[in-house]
């Protein structure tokens, strides 16, 4: 019985010098940093003050709350879901931790775990009924989006807290470097980001969220879990929106209700797909989610600074989501 050597011939298995750059040009992370080359510089011609050292920094300490909730916004749409609970479950987290600060006199430290645990069971009901009982993410995380804002004013009666523990606000204090003002808030979102990164792309965990979002059924025809993954991506983006939920009370210094409603469950979505993730599922990065979010706080600030109204902000960011549907679209088609 004859076999047949199949070991690529090195000298046709690596690829060309041109044939690496245009991998590179066309990778969707390149195409979001093209983006937002191109973005920056439109905004710095528009505006003087675009390119100050003091903006740039603020639009870094306004991203570092979507961010953070983009990255568990990506895990779950690498696994062809999609989460429209983000700003409600991000809204409740940063109620529970500032009412048993402010009003039962929990400790800081103790409340902020429990807010974050809170978002962890929300989101982790998300997950138990896309796979226990095999429901649309879609579905699921809408209904999720309204109990969690029905209890999220239920339980703070709707008002707004106040006079927090200086320990609660932490991440939202600042240092200065090279004159320009950082927050500690932002430290930790590229901590969370190099963590995501590194998990995603080096651990056989990250391995397996992308084949179960690129097919799950194949996925578990190799031995893959695939509940279980999708359960710990869910918990893990539950635990995301948790942190957002500290970082936005450290930032506001304050629990409101009505925060992170609307605004929110856009702007994730929008940054990761203008980041190159594929609606679709199992094709993406979180790199990329980073430049993505990066430009939906570039448009903002620059939309801002050049006069445009907070309701036009909102048809940009809505046209740009649709653009970057689109191209996906397309590229799904021609990947078929």
């Amino acid at each position: 019985m004859s076999t047949t050597d199949i070991t690529p011939d090195p000298t046709t298995a690596r690829p060309s010098v041109r044939e690496v750059a245009r991998r590179i040009a066309t990778a969707p992370t390149a195409s979001a940093l093209a983006a937002l080359l191109l973005t920056g510089l439109f905004f710095s011609l528009k505006s003087d003050r675009f390119l100050q050292t003091q903006n740039l920094s603020l639009v870094l300490q306004q991203v570092m709350v979507v961010g953070v909730l983009a990255i568990g916004q990506t895990l779950v749409i690498l696994t062809a879901g999609i989460d429209l609970s983000v700003g409600t479950v991000m809204a409740f987290g940063q109620i529970v931790m500032t009412k048993l600060a402010v009003e039962s006199g929990v400790q800081p430290l103790l409340a902020i775990g429990l807010g974050i645990l809170a978002c962890v069971a929300f989101v982790l009901l998300n997950g138990a009924l896309v796979t226990g009982v095999g429901l649309p993410a879609f579905i699921v995380t809408l209904g999720t989006f309204n109990i969690a804002f029905a209890l999220t004013h239920i339980y703070s009666d709707d008002m707004t807290y106040t006079g927090l523990p200086s320990q609660m606000l932490f991440f939202g204090r600042t240092f200065s470097i090279a004159g320009a003002e950082f927050t500690y808030g932002t430290v930790l979102m590229l901590v969370l980001f190099g963590i995501a990164w590194y998990a995603l792309t080096q651990t056989a965990w990250g391995r397996h969220v992308y084949a179960v979002g690129d097919n799950p059924e194949a996925a578990r025809l190799t031995g893959i879990k695939t509940n279980r993954v999708l359960l710990s991506v869910y918990v893990i983006a539950g635990l995301m929106y948790g942190i957002a939920a500290m970082l936005l009370v450290a930032r506001t210094e304050l629990g409101d209700p009505n925060a992170g409603q609307t605004t929110e469950n856009l702007d994730t979505i929008t940054a990761v797909v203008l980041g190159g993730t594929s609606l679709f599922g199992g094709r993406g990065s979180i790199i990329g989610t980073l430049i993505g979010a990066v430009i939906v706080g570039v448009f903002r600030n620059g939309l801002t600074l050049i006069g445009v109204e907070v309701i036009y902000q909102y048809l940009v960011t809505g046209i740009l989501v649709i653009l970057a549907v689109s191209i996906d679209q397309l590229a799904q088609r021609r990947r078929a």
